[in-house]
């Protein structure tokens, strides 16, 4: 089986620690660094669980070469999150179709554009991609087009994406899936709930599980509500875990 995977890469950098008291000179927290961690993000993330789902897979992967990292303050005994901050987005230079990322897409069993809207996949270049893939799923933050829509297979999209959204009407609204959360996921108007965990910690990541898992289970057995059902019980095991996992 061969997936190829396109869109924003970066580096997920969480740094753990513990904070007992405000700063004298603003009404902030002071925080103090125990140990740091670190993992490919984003676009990067689904190729992480890909691999960690199926084994014997190969991946075209195809990224931009800006380096992006977003980097967490996370409080080690609550989990809670002081502040992110993101550097590398401004200046991504949009991605050139060659020759080579088209015949990898024709070549393969699945197409996953796994788009931040960063500015490396423009709406032209998204619908040339699912127009030359046999089977494709766009996981996507911007605002898309009912052209885009129809050229994919499937698009995964949260409720707060799916809610801003302009050009999504009951005419063409069979191929998009949206994830709830805890609720679960939503497709055709059918709530399919999620796998409770036993502890919601992080949810970082949770999206690009269900995108990959999804399709995986897709491609082995064409069932729309077993694939997102699996989706759903793998994003259970990553939010139960701190910082971005895969499902093991």
């Amino acid at each position: 089986m061969k997936i190829t995977v396109i869109g924003e890469l970066c580096t997920d950098i969480f740094i753990y620690g513990e904070s007992k008291k405000l700063c004298p000179e603003a009404p902030v927290p002071i925080f103090i660094p125990s140990f740091t961690k670190m993992n490919e993000g984003m676009s990067g993330n689904v190729v992480k669980n890909i691999k960690s789902l199926k084994k014997n897979i190969f991946i075209d992967f195809f990224h931009q070469t800006e380096k992006i990292t977003k980097t967490r303050y996370i409080d080690l005994k609550s989990n809670h999150m002081f502040i992110r901050i993101d550097e590398g987005e401004q200046n991504i230079k949009p991605i050139k179709l060659s020759d080579k990322i088209i015949n990898s897409i024709k070549e393969s069993d699945a197409l996953i554009v796994s788009d931040y809207n960063k500015g490396f996949l423009s709406n032209e270049i998204l619908c040339e991609l699912g127009n030359n893939a046999k089977f494709s799923i766009l996981d996507t933050k911007k605002i898309i087009n009912s052209e885009i829509i129809s050229g994919f297979n499937f698009i995964k999209l949260n409720e707060i994406e799916f809610y801003n959204q302009k050009y999504i009407n009951l005419n063409n609204k069979n191929n998009i899936i949206v994830t709830l959360g805890s609720k679960g996921a939503k497709f055709n108007d059918t709530i399919f709930p999620s796998h409770k965990p036993k502890k919601t910690i992080d949810v970082s990541g949770a999206g690009d599980t269900f995108t990959a898992s999804f399709t995986l289970k897709y491609l082995k057995t064409s069932d729309i509500n077993k694939s997102i059902l699996f989706a759903n019980k793998m994003c259970s095991i990553v939010v139960s875990k701190r910082g971005v996992n895969v499902p093991k």
